[in-house]
């Protein structure tokens, strides 16, 4: 019996679903002084209209490993290697030309701080119609009309009056509906969001996150939304990748990365929030601090931090193990059952999230 090709066996188990492609991305700073190790072998996949929510500290690599997806960092420190694909554009192939049309109308995104990503001298009403006319190739009156339809989407009140505006005349809540409008000006298939609610009030936060979530869901956007909000993250997300010094040291689908997590540090993280503790009772933190990017350790980065690391732990970087639905979690101390991913007894269990 003649056996079968391997290019054809390999084609069969690829996944012609996934819109988003990362695989193994390494994002290093070089400077004279040293070499900042940002982004570690980063992988994942993302359907099309998938959410995906990047969770992890501060400096664990999300806003890095979200631009290199735009290449906004600056080419002459900054070594990037691994894939990048979105559709059928090769992101690491691709010239300043080609991204510069790719911006806008296939991936665009939506900043922490508005008022650095939009231009104080214009009013909101030229940036957006700027946008529009630059990539569509319409005329100023075909522009303005599309801004003034983005301001109405995105439910600016008023919005024949906002377009006339200035960033610095609107509130922060209006300045971020202002920058949603100008992301989704050219109708892009990939949308990215870095902490966009961060800088708002809670009832504020709620407005833009619930009218993100409508947008992506009606527009049939993929998003792929960076926070270290778990609550925001129980919201609106179909998978959660977390992050941990430039690595996903867990990912998988929302409920069972928040309901069933298997790494000690999403563990920890969770049993640090307010969710289901009792009144009065002392949160949980995670002692000590984040690796040194510039000198990672050569075990798992967060052993230092583990109550339950070993000493293999310190000496060698986990592999990854994956259940059956997918659910990866790199990390020494999983106890691996076929069809269960459990930890050694005596691990507190996370709370629930709703």
């Amino acid at each position: 019996m003649r056996s079968p090709d391997l290019s054809q066996v390999e084609a069969q188990n690829e996944k012609p679903d996934a819109y988003v492609k990362v695989k193994d991305l390494q994002v290093r700073f070089v400077s004279r002084e040293a070499t900042v190790k940002a982004v570690n072998g980063v992988s994942f996949e993302l359907k099309k209209g998938e959410v995906l929510c990047v969770i992890g500290e501060s400096g664990s690599g999300k806003s890095v490993m979200m631009r290199s997806l735009m290449q906004l960092h600056p080419k002459k420190r900054t070594r990037i290697t691994g894939e990048m694909k979105i559709g059928e554009h090769d992101i690491m192939t691709a010239t300043d030309k080609q991204m510069s049309e790719l911006r806008g109308s296939t991936v665009s995104m939506i900043f922490q701080e508005p008022m650095t990503a939009l231009d104080p001298l214009y009013t909101i009403g030229d940036q957006i119609a700027e946008t529009v006319m630059r990539h569509e190739k319409v005329d100023r009156d075909a522009g303005w009309k599309r801004a003034l339809e983005l301001l109405e989407l995105v439910r600016v009140p008023s919005p024949e009056r906002r377009l006339k505006a200035y960033p610095h005349e609107l509130s922060g809540g209006l300045r971020q509906r202002a920058m949603i409008a100008v992301a989704l000006s050219c109708r892009p298939s990939l949308l990215l969001a870095d902490e966009p609610t961060t800088a708002l009030d809670a009832s504020v936060q709620i407005q833009v996150l619930v009218l993100l979530r409508k947008l992506q869901r009606e527009m049939g956007m993929s998003m792929i939304f960076v926070t270290h909000d778990l609550g925001v993250a129980a919201q609106i997300a179909d998978k959660v990748a977390v992050m941990y010094a430039g690595r996903i040291i867990e990912y998988g689908n929302a409920r069972d990365v928040l309901m069933h997590p298997e790494h000690p540090y999403t563990r920890a993280m969770l049993s640090s929030t307010i969710k289901d503790q009792k009144k009065g009772a002392q949160l949980e933190t995670i002692a000590g601090t984040p690796p040194d990017l510039r000198a990672l350790p050569d075990g798992c980065s967060f052993a230092p931090r583990c109550r339950y690391a070993g000493p293999d732990c310190f000496e060698t970087m986990p592999d990854e193990v994956t259940d059956g639905r997918g659910h990866m979690a790199r990390c020494a101390k999983v106890n691996v059952v076929r069809g269960l991913l459990a930890f050694e007894p005596g691990i507190p269990a996370a709370p629930a999230l709703a």
